[in-house]
């Protein structure tokens, strides 16, 4: 008879994090059947995802604001890669002051709690964790993002931002502790979130690179790169592949084993992660607008997996890296130590090169009439670095619907959009004493089927958004005259201190960050993406290569 032996599908190793203790009461220990418990009160639980969510929204890892470094001083860098990489750089250096968010859209609020069978709480965990989120976002200058279905066609911002995502589980050992991964996934991220069932033949070192220069390009840049990317191969469901690869990309994962064996657990392929790495950097996407920095770093995990199936998982952890890891033991509460000082990574700058990362950039004065703006952008080469100032028009999502509806209904489309570019975005909270909260640029992407309807109608003919788009939407501003501004995708805290001087709602105030905004600009940065002629930069560095292949 074969022996069983059994191993954790995940095999962690030591966890090597860097946390701080936090002043909470930890819990006693009691005595019973022999064993020693901990027994954890439901508000310490509360208290402690309260703070991690206070910290994922204003802190980053030092890691990975080292690794943001790197790419201002790495000579090969694109001068694009770099003044995206300085400018997330600032970001993070206005959000560690706490008020600002570095980004406007403060995510869905992410807790994956493991606890041993010596820890008691009473069992309402899932309530206590929900609290924690409830309050950091009603005290914080977060973003209500969560939609209550009213019925099935119909919903209402739940103005709380739950429901949260909660995932409780039992862990080994005898020793009392209760491990969290509290994460915030922004709509931007979690939608290049992606499945693939595939076969035994695509374990192929060509196949596989092939599979992968066409799909990595097509996450495009609206889930603001630079990417820390996962890449998930196997999987005893579908569902598992997922759940796995949002774990490694948000390195809750590194400490996998490095090779796999018989018993079936998961592994890291760290040859093939330097691989992929290197595969990103050559698609020329880079961070956002053109270079190698596409990704700053990439996981590659191999799963166990049904004979018959072959599920692939992709997904990133963007600019917003948001996660953090804390515990509960009997020494005490303790969090992740994020970076509370980021302005040690900022490159010195002095006045010589301010002097030429202004070089080429061309000034737009947005008060003037649609047709001088549009005269001015036709003379542009993609790509050329604008910098924008005077009123824009905010809308996304609901106020698109809602305005197509008056076209579907015979209405004209509203002057708004037709005297002022269109910026997609949706804020933060506006704290006491601001002029705004967290603003920056929404997916562009979700906008793309209204864009022919409102050009023909003369409106968005001027738009401002993260990310690449469709060929619907450089077909449209060929025929219309249009034109698409890529914004940098990702320092919101520093858009809204250092760009927004003046925010009114225009219409729809009862769909509060979904409502139609005018805001005044200043020296807004943008690139020119898509312009009337039916260029579009996205379009060239989106073609994937049959020369590609992987070693073994």
């Amino acid at each position: 008879m074969t022996e069983f032996r059994h191993t954790a599908v995940l095999p962690l190793g030591p966890d090597e994090t860097q946390y701080r203790r936090l002043d909470l009461p930890g819990g006693s220990l009691v005595e019973a059947a022999g064993r020693t418990f901990l027994q954890i009160a439901p508000t310490t639980i509360t208290a402690l995802v309260r703070e991690a969510v206070h910290d994922i929204s204003h802190l980053l890892r030092p890691s990975h604001l080292a690794q943001l470094r790197a790419v201002v001083d790495d000579p090969e860098a694109s001068p694009n890669d770099r003044f995206v990489a300085t400018d997330l750089l600032r970001n993070a250096c206005v959000s560690a002051g706490g008020v600002l968010p570095m980004c406007q859209d403060t995510g869905t609020a992410i807790v994956v709690g493991k606890r041993t069978e010596t820890v008691l709480t009473g069992g309402a965990d899932e309530e206590a964790v929900s609290r924690g989120v409830f309050e950091a976002y009603e005290s914080l200058n977060l973003r209500y993002s969560q939609m209550a279905p009213t019925s099935f066609w119909d919903e209402r911002n739940t103005g709380t931002n739950l429901p949260a995502q909660v995932e409780l589980y039992s862990a080994p050992g005898s020793e009392p502790s209760y491990e969290f991964l509290v994460m915030a996934k922004g709509g931007g991220s979690a939608n290049k979130t992606f499945l693939y069932q595939e076969t035994k033949a695509l374990l192929n070192p060509t196949k596989l690179a092939r599979f992968l220069d066409e799909k990595l390009r097509s996450l495009g840049t609206a889930a603001c790169p630079p990417y820390h990317l996962a890449i998930v191969v196997g999987g005893m469901s579908a569902e598992y592949t997922l759940k796995v690869a949002k774990l490694a990309s948000a390195h809750y994962l590194d400490t996998l084993p490095s090779a796999g064996s018989d018993l079936g657990h998961a592994f890291r392929d760290r040859d093939l992660e330097s691989q992929v790495l290197a595969l990103t950097r050559e698609f020329g996407i880079g961070a956002q607008f053109g270079g190698k920095y596409f990704c700053h770093d990439v996981r590659v995990v191999r799963l166990p997996r049904h004979g018959a199936s072959l599920p692939v998982g992709i997904a990133v952890s963007c600019s917003a890296d948001r996660q953090a890891r804390a515990k509960i033991t009997p020494e005490g509460v303790f969090l992740e130590q994020l970076e509370r000082d980021p302005a040690r990574f900022l490159p010195e700058v002095n006045a010589e090169e301010l002097d030429a990362s202004d070089a080429g950039v061309v000034r737009v004065d947005l008060n003037r009439p649609m047709a001088q703006i549009r005269a001015q952008l036709s003379a542009l080469p993609v790509k050329t670095r604008v910098s924008l100032t005077g009123p824009l028009v905010v809308a996304r999502d609901i106020a698109h619907a809602k305005i197509a509806e008056r076209l579907d209904a015979g209405e004209p489309i509203p002057q708004y959009l037709r005297d002022h570019p269109v910026y997609y975005a949706g804020p933060a909270k506006t704290p006491a004493g601001y002029v705004s909260g967290s603003f920056g640029p929404t997916t562009a992407g979700r906008m793309d089927s209204y864009v022919e309807q409102f050009q023909a109608a003369g409106g968005s003919l001027v738009m401002l958004a993260k990310g690449n788009r469709s060929a619907q939407v450089t077909t449209s501003c060929a025929a219309h005259g249009g034109f698409y501004l890529g914004s940098i995708g990702g320092p919101a805290a520093l858009l809204a201190q250092d760009c927004i001087r003046k925010v009114d709602v225009l219409e729809y105030p009862e769909l509060g960050m979904e409502a139609v905004w005018k805001i005044e600009v200043e020296d807004f940065p943008a690139f020119v993406v898509v312009d009337d002629k039916g260029n579009d930069f996205f379009e060239s560095v989106s073609r994937p290569t049959l020369e590609v292949s992987f070693r073994r």
